[in-house]
């Protein structure tokens, strides 16, 4: 939960603009600033005062004890042009907060850690658990000297320029080991326990036998993922306190799923007792992986509990993302986050061009020229299955015309798979031309690489015969010069000749230029790959310049005065 704190109109105006973006996120704190300092500083996770930097540091200063459990504390100025990272930029998530505020008041973001002014990702911020020489290492990151990596399972990490031997080292491991001087341990969350309880099991027992377990095999408590049992023992108070106590979900899968999970030690009590001749072990091995504790029961009279850990393999990260059409402004915040994110870059070698100021230090890039897109989607996914955090780059929204389908022909149920939308060129260009899409309006690629034209034209003609506007993509090359007048005969069969027909250049980038001209008066030598061509339906119109398709057809009977 984030907490606002405003002492003035205009702060109360901006901090209303969050709580209207952010409705699930946040609470409004009304009255004195100290005192909606102090309340909400007890009750949030994170916090945003639109006070003076000054006003702030008094107040917050009497409430801060240690930067692992303070919340963090954002600052913005009276003009909105400031969104400063005040106190737990890491810990308590104030950076990551400071750029979501910035991006939504269109405020300029401040950090003042070292790792995130010089692009770096902090050892603290990377998702997993950090323990030992976090300062001392990132130190040693920061003035470049090498730091080696240590991974003993592969995991989707973000990227940190590490070396391959140094005198400081970053180890990823589950093991129950302490660091060394020069060392920081992360914890992945690389463990899942199953339990198995006879009903009114105390949560001690549970959580005791969990604990001992896990200290026996030598095992961090640290990387236990999840707990999961039977749907049967969903709500049996000592699992679910022992999860709640460990901070971690609590899974539960019928009977019927985990009986069909080969185990080493069924039984035949809980075949009876809830239909599965396993629970511990069964959950435990239900999403893969290797058996490190088998079944194990409590050291009670009578034995209340069972037990079993299973070590899950990393699975790595693919995030396709859509870079929109060009302009920096229509980057959206959730891309740029991805590409922060991303230790493997795969795209376009223009594409990577557009955004290489976003690259953190430690990324690695595999860039290729034009063509060749199923090269690179098989590229990303290879990289995905290694267990490297992986983004692959395309213009626009990389699920339209783009990366997208090409990867996810190549992907399997062994990465995990996100898509990260992008403003499209056809969205792009309308907004340019005004509201050309304010009916059903249909995309059609004019190129004949990957379709056959008997299919591309059949897509047009029924476009015509449905009255559907229409957005022309790769409209003419070189190469290819007589697809868009064809494209558009077949088009001028049902529609007049001064049918509105909008063409735009390089929509939302520098050189973009944009023209409106009718069906009969477009001329296709004037149109090139890096133009988008829009042609209205038949109740499309030129209004003060503009290209406007009503959203319902009885707009084009309507009174003059009535419009």
């Amino acid at each position: 939960m984030i907490g606002l704190i405003s002492a003035t109109a205009a702060g109360a105006a901006a901090r209303d603009r969050l709580a209207a973006a952010w409705p699930d996120r946040t609470r409004v704190y009304e009255g004195p600033a100290g005192e909606a300092v102090r309340a909400a500083f007890a009750e949030c996770d994170r916090l945003v005062c639109f006070l003076a930097t000054g006003a702030t540091v008094r107040l917050l200063a009497p409430l801060l004890g240690d930067k692992a459990t303070d919340p963090g504390v954002v600052c913005v100025d009276e003009g909105g042009r400031f969104a400063v990272s005040l106190v737990g930029g890491h810990g308590g998530g104030a950076n990551e907060l400071a750029y979501e505020v910035a991006a939504l008041l269109g405020a300029e973001p401040v950090v003042t850690t070292a790792t995130d002014a010089v692009g770096l990702a902090g050892l603290d911020t990377l998702g997993l658990p950090a323990e030992g020489a976090v300062a001392a290492v990132s130190r040693a990151l920061l003035d470049g000297e090498p730091v080696a990596l240590e991974a003993e399972s592969a995991w989707p990490l973000p990227p940190v320029p590490f070396a391959e031997q140094g005198a400081y080292t970053v180890r990823l491991t589950d093991q129950a080991v302490q660091p060394g001087p020069r060392e920081v341990l992360l914890r992945p969350p690389s463990l899942v326990v199953g339990v198995g309880a006879s009903r009114g099991a105390p949560v001690e027992e549970v959580l005791g036998l969990i604990e001992e377990a896990l200290r026996e095999a030598g095992l961090s408590v640290r990387s236990v993922a999840e707990l999961a049992t039977v749907d049967a023992k969903s709500e049996e108070p000592g699992i679910v306190a022992a999860a709640e106590r460990l901070g971690v979900p609590l899974v539960t899968y019928p009977a019927d799923e985990l009986a069909a999970v080969s185990v080493p030690n069924p039984s035949d009590a809980p075949l009876a007792a809830v239909g599965t001749p396993s629970v511990a072990e069964a959950a435990a091995l239900r999403t893969g992986g290797e058996l490190l504790v088998p079944k194990r029961k409590s050291a009670a009279s009578p034995a209340m509990a069972t037990c079993a850990v299973v070590r899950r393999p990393g699975r790595g990260r693919l995030a396709v993302v859509g870079l929109g059409p060009g302009a920096r402004d229509l980057l959206t915040p959730r891309a740029a986050a991805e590409l922060r994110r991303a230790s493997v870059l795969v795209g376009l070698d223009q594409y990577v061009d557009q955004i290489r100021d976003l690259i953190r230090p430690g990324t690695r890039v595999l860039e290729s020229g034009l063509g060749a897109e199923e090269e690179r989607a098989r590229t990303a996914v290879a990289e995905a299955r290694k267990g490297h955090a992986v983004a692959l780059i395309g213009s626009g929204d990389a699920g339209v015309y783009a990366m997208a389908s090409p990867a996810l022909a190549e992907a399997s149920d062994d990465i995990d798979v996100v898509g990260v939308p992008g403003v499209t060129a056809a969205l792009a260009a309308g907004a340019v031309l005004g509201a050309p899409l304010g009916h059903d309006h249909v995309s059609i690629s004019l190129s004949d690489l990957h379709t056959p034209w008997e299919v591309i034209e059949r897509r047009v003609r029924a476009a015509a015969e449905a009255d559907i506007v229409v957005t022309f993509y790769n409209p003419r090359s070189r190469g290819r010069d007589w697809q868009l007048p064809k494209a558009l005969a077949v088009l001028s069969d049902h529609r007049e000749p001064g049918t509105p027909v909008g063409v735009v250049r390089n929509a939302s980038r520098p050189d973009e230029s944009a023209r409106l001209t009718t069906l009969a008066g477009l001329d296709p030598a004037t149109v090139d790959m890096m133009t988008v061509v829009t042609v209205g339906n038949t109740a499309t119109r030129n209004i003060a310049g503009r290209m406007v398709t009503p959203r319902g057809y009885r707009w084009q009977h309507a009174p003059e005065g009535a419009r």
